[in-house]
């Protein structure tokens, strides 16, 4: 642990987020979509969440969501998740696999700030760790909240469809 003035540690902190921040991100958009799975145990709809309403009567994600930077076509391969931009069933199964990409990418973000820890005093540390809550659980939340809303679209359309 260093005992950094004020302005060094701000630095590096802001530093190391810059690098891993986009690292990480990179790294998920290299994860292949067929690996993401909206039935897998992280990404499933809970009971509780009632089919995302939750996150509408808590935190009122309908009225901010939309301000929500959208990453996911900043590196070559990805997915813009600004706007839905087709109602075709093979479109909307894929932004369903890209809401959980992006549910991980931000997930893991939340996970790697423990380390910090390694070079800050534990009180910076741990104001890093709520900088990485508070930067990334309004993404994950809308990202539950959009999933399960989704999925209803989904099982609509293939009710509907006579091929089933």
């Amino acid at each position: 642990m260093k005992d950094w003035s004020t302005s060094w540690t701000i630095l590096i902190n802001g530093v190391a987020w810059g690098i891993l921040q986009p690292l990480i991100a990179y790294l998920c958009t290299r994860i292949p979509v067929s690996a993401f799975s909206a039935s897998t145990w992280l990404f499933r709809p809970r009971a509780w969440e009632r089919y995302g309403a939750i996150y509408q009567r808590i935190f009122w994600v309908r009225r901010w969501k939309d301000w929500l930077p959208s990453g996911g076509a900043v590196f070559e391969g990805g997915f813009s998740m600004r706007r839905i931009a087709s109602s075709d069933a093979i479109y909307l199964h894929r932004w369903l696999h890209e809401t959980c990409r992006a549910e991980l990418t931000h997930w893991i973000a939340v996970l790697v700030s423990g380390l910090f820890f390694l070079w800050n005093r534990p009180l910076v540390a741990l104001f890093m760790v709520v900088y990485a809550l508070a930067a990334n659980l309004p993404c994950i939340i809308a990202q539950r909240y959009n999933r399960p809303r989704l999925l209803r679209v989904l099982r609509r359309a293939s009710q509907a469809d006579p091929r089933g």
